[in-house]
C-alpha cells in the first residue's frame, strides 16, 4: 500500500467520522471546522508528494511500518499547517459553504 493509499483512506475515514463533511453545516463554527478538515486534506496531498522521491537506507529503513508512520507524520504535518493559518484554503471554503447554505434556504 503506497503512501497516497493511506492518505486516501485516511482522508475518507476522516470524513467518516465527521458528520459536517456529509450534511450541512448548522452552525458557522462548524463550516469551518469542515473547512480547515478539508485545508488539512488538500495540504497532506501536496506534502506526501514531498515525500514520494525520498528512498530508506539501512537496516531500519523501508518497510511497511516506515510507510505507516510517514502517512501519520504527514497527516499530523498538514492539520498542524491547517490549524496555524494554512493558506487561506480554509477561509475561502467556509465562506463557499455558508454562502451555498443560504442559497439553499
Amino acid at each position: 500500500m503506497s503512501t497516497a493509499d493511506l492518505e486516501i483512506s485516511n482522508a475518507l475515514s476522516a470524513t467518516r467520522r465527521t458528520p459536517v463533511l456529509t450534511g450541512a453545516a448548522k452552525t458557522a463554527a462548524q463550516a469551518e471546522k469542515a473547512a480547515k478538515d478539508f485545508e488539512a486534506v488538500f495540504i497532506g496531498q501536496m506534502v506526501s508528494g514531498m515525500f514520494e522521491g525520498i528512498k530508506s537506507d539501512g537496516p531500519f529503513g523501508g518497510g511497511y511500518g516506515e510507510s505507516v508512520f510517514r502517512s501519520l507524520m504527514i497527516e499530523h504535518y498538514s492539520k498542524t499547517i491547517a490549524d496555524q493559518g494554512g493558506f487561506g484554503l480554509a477561509d475561502q471554503a467556509k465562506r463557499a459553504i455558508l454562502r451555498l447554505q443560504e442559497m439553499k434556504q
